[in-house]
């Protein structure tokens, strides 16, 4: 199976070409004003519009009430529903009845202790995303650019599929598909030259590091 890559953050038409034209597979789109990257409903309306079925939209929301959530699926018209808050196991399983759209759902990591809820998770949501927990005074909850122990996910016996985030980078994705055998990749800070500002080099740089990586798995 082809590994899939998820450029998030995007919010410039020249970095949303540079991620369709080097071939993600998803691309992310931000709707939670703290972040560096939170984009207003009318710039996601003209960037959904682009995507043109070339890639899955994923709309990222933390902790998001209904009326929001109608108004994001309704302007972006999105293909997957990212829930990166403390969305608990009933609130993803009833988002997923009410909105018929993927969902995944993103577990924060630091430890195996922090396992114990993914099987509750796994039996309502579509896909896993495990990211670095952030730290205890974070404003958000990801797109720190801080990585965590990978070895946590190394013998990992998931059915749903899964997708690994957190401070990966051009230099690091390869190991980080090669401990996890990952499903799936997903960056945001790592192809950013200021926080929010991604940059078109970096993302095609990243892409063909991730597809590398599938390569050298495979051999």
């Amino acid at each position: 199976m082809s590994l899939l890559v998820k450029i998030c953050g995007l919010s410039t038409r020249e970095t949303l070409d540079a991620a369709l034209g080097a071939g993600a597979d998803m691309v992310g789109f931000v709707f939670f004003p703290p972040s560096p990257r939170h984009l207003s409903f009318d710039a996601a309306r003209e960037l959904g519009a682009e995507v043109r079925g070339r890639a899955k939209k994923v709309a990222l929301t933390v902790d998001a009430d209904d009326a929001t959530l109608s108004d994001i699926v309704r302007t972006l018209r999105p293909d997957i529903l990212q829930l990166h808050g403390h969305e608990s196991v009933e609130r993803t399983a009833e988002l997923r009845r009410k909105f018929g759209l993927e969902v995944m759902k993103v577990l924060p990591v630091e430890t195996v202790a922090d396992l114990a809820a993914l099987p509750d998770y796994a039996a309502v949501c579509d896909r896993i995303l495990f990211d670095a927990r952030p730290p205890k005074d974070a404003t958000r909850p990801g797109g720190l650019g801080a990585t965590f122990d990978w070895h946590v996910l190394e013998r990992l016996d998931l059915k749903r599929p899964f997708m690994v985030s957190g401070g990966l980078s051009a230099d690091n994705v390869g190991r980080a598909v090669r401990i996890t055998r990952a499903g799936g990749v997903d960056v945001s800070s790592g192809v950013e030259r200021a926080p929010g500002v991604k940059d078109a080099q970096l993302i095609e740089r990243f892409i063909r590091a991730a597809r590398a990586s599938q390569e050298l798995a495979i051999r």
